[in-house]
């Protein structure tokens, strides 16, 4: 639901002329797939966690592929960080690892789909680090197109003994949850596009 609101009100937005799409290339649209894929990761393990994990012990896993996402910038593309960057992300890794074993609702299965979430977003940024012509709101709107065609088939026939599957407020928050997130991602590319790479990179890292 929430990725076919977005996707709906992008495509809408492209074709009103409000935002500029260029999908001209087939190779780079293909070359973009595996980075769509772990998008459906992220969607997926993130919601198969959520639902069996409290939100804090969510977020806390989540927040650890900061060490990953570092680790890519310091190992790889040999950027310079200071000591309050390292600090911080040992804490995550400290937190990320502790918690675990402090947990005394410690669900095995809710950990590993969190895992799984937690490996596909700390994997995404290693694709920007490889030069495209696709600007951002084009790999958002392939990221879109694709999750609405995989994402249906993970749990299809499931869906239809969820609970609240006929109340509105269910419906409703999940497109209010779809038009957030929208405009939470045209404001992440507007800022992205009028600051430099280590002010985005701050802005980001402050916000998680």
């Amino acid at each position: 639901w929430q990725t076919l609101v977005g996707g709906l009100l992008l495509h809408v937005s492209w074709k009103l002329g409000w935002v500029e799409i260029n999908l001209c290339s087939r190779s780079e649209i293909l070359s973009w797939l595996p980075a769509s894929v772990l998008f459906v990761g992220i969607i997926y393990a993130g919601s198969r966690a959520l639902s069996r994990l409290p939100i804090p012990v969510f977020l806390t896993v989540q927040n650890a592929a900061e060490v990953i996402t570092c680790g890519f910038q310091k190992f790889v593309q040999k950027e310079v960080m200071d000591l309050l960057i390292h600090s911080s992300v040992l804490f995550l890794l400290v937190a990320a690892v502790c918690l675990p074993l402090c947990d005394t609702q410690f669900d095995p299965n809710g950990y590993l789909w969190a895992l799984i979430h937690l490996i596909c977003v700390g994997k995404k940024p290693f694709f920007f680090f490889f030069p495209s012509s696709l600007s951002d709101l084009d790999q958002q709107y392939i990221n879109y197109a694709f999750s609405i065609l995989l994402c249906p088939s993970g749990d299809l026939f499931s869906a239809l003994d969820f609970p609240f599957l006929y109340f509105y407020r269910f419906h409703s928050s999940c497109c209010a949850s779809g038009l957030l997130g929208f405009f939470l991602m045209l404001h992440t590319v507007k800022l992205k596009s009028s600051t430099t790479s280590g002010q985005y990179a701050a802005w980001s890292f402050l916000a998680k």
